[in-house]
């Protein structure tokens, strides 16, 4: 098939070419661009339970489950547009990728703006249905206001990024990230040092640096001289490519939710252990987190190369590309897991140093998931891979069966029985391992009879 050669030299095209490295050279600005914004939330932490006290940053560490349940639909959708720009831009359609890229933006603002409004509105309420600690409450609400504020930009980020990499170009988000990280650190150190503001100062810098990033994201589509280019006057929703994206965003914003809901019982659990088993467990998910975007970040290049593959129907060439992701996740996943488990002590104490108690909390925490992280890469790579081949709700129902069902019932009946942290960390790698074998399983089946009909 013919290939039209690229204009700006930002683009990559995935279904031709050495494919190993092509990935890697994809993967490290997404993984980077992951691992920065990830640094948000890890130096709000940071600085706030350096500068603020233990009580601050426990009020900042116990949102974090509940913000993610409520904007999982906008990153659910944006995953929606990164899936079907690929395809049509494998496919070659670029009539359709236009269409496609008005009617996320469109769909980035509505979504954004919903979830923004409500989460504004129950914060406090949905908080103390999590068991949140009174002491912590009130801060906790006014930290999740102000991010439910900014929201409309971290949702137009979100999805512009996601264009951005269906079409293969994984280094302007990163650039974008790296500008706007400076930004939040600058502010962060400002409002809490300088203003002697708490965890309402980390909250706007946030929300000043997410506006930052998200006004370089639509500068940058705006001139873009390829068949992705926003235009402003354009914007509106085409009925076929929102069913579309709606079609795959929406199953991965339930799967999001569903591991959102579990994550959040999970912090309900830990929330019931008192103010140094949330101070650590804050301290080790920051870390953690990073762990998570190294995963992450294969998992959109499993989406970006076997989508547009599969949009250019080459069955074997996506087959292979899946292979290569799958290695990588678990090289990267033992390596840099081994070394935060090795180094823990160390990092936990960037974020704890007036609370041993809390200190010992989150070593805890490490000591159960960072070893086994790869497994969870594993797990991500697996749904990619189902959601390329246009089976979303597979995704779905392995991701609830396996890891969200299981979590809860694990809270329910296990750590019922003997309520500890040891026991409630243990359900991590154990919910990990099943749903990474569902997804392994589905796709192989489904593959199978892709195969069979071509």
């Amino acid at each position: 098939m013919f290939r039209s050669k690229t204009v700006t030299g930002a683009e990559m095209d995935m279904c031709s070419g050495p494919l190993f490295s092509k990935i890697i050279l994809f993967s490290i600005p997404v993984i980077l661009t992951g691992v920065l914004q990830m640094l948000y939330n890890a130096a709000d932490q940071a600085v706030v339970g350096r500068f603020a006290g233990s009580d601050a940053l426990a009020a900042v560490g116990s949102t974090s489950s509940l913000f993610n349940l409520l904007v999982c639909t906008v990153t659910g959708l944006a995953t929606g547009t990164s899936t079907i720009v690929s395809r049509f831009y494998g496919a070659q359609d670029h009539p359709s990728v236009s269409r496609s890229v008005h009617t996320s933006m469109v769909l980035s603002v509505i979504s954004s703006v919903i979830i923004g409004i409500f989460g504004f509105i129950f914060a406090k309420d949905l908080l103390v249905l999590m068991g949140t600690d009174k002491e912590v409450l009130s801060e906790a609400a006014l930290y999740m206001r102000i991010l439910f504020i900014g929201l409309p930009s971290l949702g137009i980020f979100n999805f512009g990024t996601a264009i951005l990499r269906a079409v293969g170009d994984s280094k302007r988000p990163l650039y974008f990230l790296i500008i706007s990280g400076f930004t939040n650190v600058l502010f962060n150190l400002l409002f809490v040092i300088v203003f002697k503001m708490r965890a309402d100062g980390v909250a706007l810098a946030t929300v000043i640096s997410q506006i930052v990033s998200a006004v370089l994201c639509v500068l940058c589509l705006i001139k873009a001289d390829g068949c992705y280019k926003l235009y402003i006057k354009k914007l509106r929703i085409h009925k076929k490519e929102a069913k579309l994206v709606i079609g795959i965003g929406i199953p991965a914003a339930i799967q999001s939710s569903m591991f959102s809901v579990s994550n959040v019982i999970l912090q309900s659990s830990v929330n019931s252990l008192g103010k140094a088993a949330v101070s650590g467990a804050a301290a080790a998910a920051s870390i953690e987190n990073t762990i998570y975007q190294v995963m992450h970040g294969l998992y959109l290049a499993t989406i970006s190369f076997c989508s547009q593959n599969y949009g250019a129907k080459n069955y074997k060439r996506l087959l292979k590309a899946l292979f290569y992701c799958y290695g990588i996740v678990t090289v990267l996943g033992i390596l840099i897991g081994g070394i935060c488990y090795i180094f823990r002590n160390g990092l936990i104490g960037i974020f704890i140093n007036d609370n041993p108690a809390a200190y010992s909390e989150g070593l805890k925490r490490m000591v159960y998931t960072c070893p086994l992280y790869f497994i969870c890469g594993i797990m991500e790579v697996g749904g990619g891979a189902l959601r390329s081949i246009n089976r979303p709700i597979h995704s779905m129902i392995n991701s609830v069966i396996g890891a969200c069902v299981f979590r809860i019932l694990w809270v329910y009946i296990v750590f019922a029985a003997s309520p500890s942290l040891d026991t409630l960390y243990l359900s991590y790698p154990i919910s990990w391992t099943l749903t990474a074998v569902l997804h392994i399983a589905f796709f192989l089946f489904f593959f199978a009879k892709l195969r069979k009909e071509t």
